[in-house]
């Protein structure tokens, strides 16, 4: 997409902030939707909670890029931020799905965040985007948050569900909490250490957004993980020796349990997640490995 005019929600998070530095350093125009009145030509307003955004701003758009969502793991799970969660996600899609769908000339592309958390537990099990949906509150919100795209999809855009895993960072996400601990030589296992962590480095992250966004044949949903999903306690080793530390606590699930309520059944769950569709499209890896991943984070 040469040249490119993408509107992106969510552009101040890990992975929008990135993905915005990528585009740009590239020529691309990038348009960001904010919640709150737009102060320069690159914004444009939108609030998911009234269904408004500003259309006008959107026109042009080769493509949008929806990533915003309250974070998963930013609080305890309390049934007020469960729906905090959910509404986040399946109003604020709807929103943007159908303010693309209202445009005379719509965006070729809608881009739209999704989470591996669609398949719940997973146990040893590979899956790849053929899986169905898993049981439980993630799968649930990840389901009606697909759903939320039916607008643009109807009006014959190209709609794309970005299934991500964990995504290594040092700036935010699961990792950017990890990396203090383990430099402390205090991190370790969680729980027994054998459920599985999808992980995919930042770098490669936003190289198979664009990769996505350029890939007409690319529809549905597409998993954003790394090909060689690996334990935590094969992530607890690796942590060790690339930050030359020692990795001697141990997180029990009780505690788990207790200190983190209902978040703690993702924290022990196991998903063995692989990205099937990126593979077949010819995608390449820069960091397929978890030392790799973690170094490219580190630099």
């Amino acid at each position: 997409m040469p040249h490119s005019r993408i509107a992106i929600t969510g552009s101040t998070g890990l992975i929008g902030a990135a993905l915005v530095r990528s585009l740009r350093s590239d020529g691309h125009e990038v348009v960001r939707l904010v919640r709150r009145p737009a102060r320069s030509g690159d914004e444009v307003e939108w609030d998911p909670k009234r269904d408004y955004v500003d259309v006008a701003g959107l026109v042009g758009c080769d493509a949008v890029v929806h990533l915003a969502g309250a974070g998963v793991g930013d609080h305890r799970w309390t049934e007020a931020y469960k729906r905090e969660i959910r509404d986040s996600r399946v109003l604020g899609t709807a929103t943007i799905a159908e303010a693309v769908a209202s445009l005379d000339v719509p965006p070729k592309v809608l881009l739209s965040g999704s989470a591996i958390g669609f398949y719940g537990d997973t146990g040893d099990r590979s899956v790849d985007e053929g899986a169905p949906p898993g049981d439980g509150f993630l799968p649930s919100v990840c389901v009606e948050w697909e759903e939320a795209t039916a607008a643009a999809e109807e009006a014959g855009v190209r709609t794309v569900h970005a299934r991500t895993g964990l995504v290594v960072a040092r700036e935010g996400g699961a990792w950017g909490r990890l990396f203090p601990l383990f430099r402390a030589g205090l991190g370790g296992r969680l729980g027994n250490g054998r459920q599985y962590w999808s992980f995919i480095a930042l770098h490669d992250h936003i190289a198979a957004l664009r990769h996505v966004l350029d890939t007409p044949e690319l529809s549905g949903p597409v998993n954003l993980t790394g090909p060689a999903p690996v334990t935590n306690g094969e992530v607890t080793a690796a942590m060790g020796r690339v930050l030359r530390r020692p990795t001697l606590f141990t997180a029990p699930a009780p505690v788990l349990r207790i200190a983190l309520g209902d978040f703690s059944e993702d924290v022990l769950g196991s998903q063995r997640v692989l990205p099937g569709r990126l593979l077949d499209s010819g995608f390449a890896f820069a960091f397929p490995g978890i030392d790799a991943a973690i170094r490219a984070a580190l630099r």
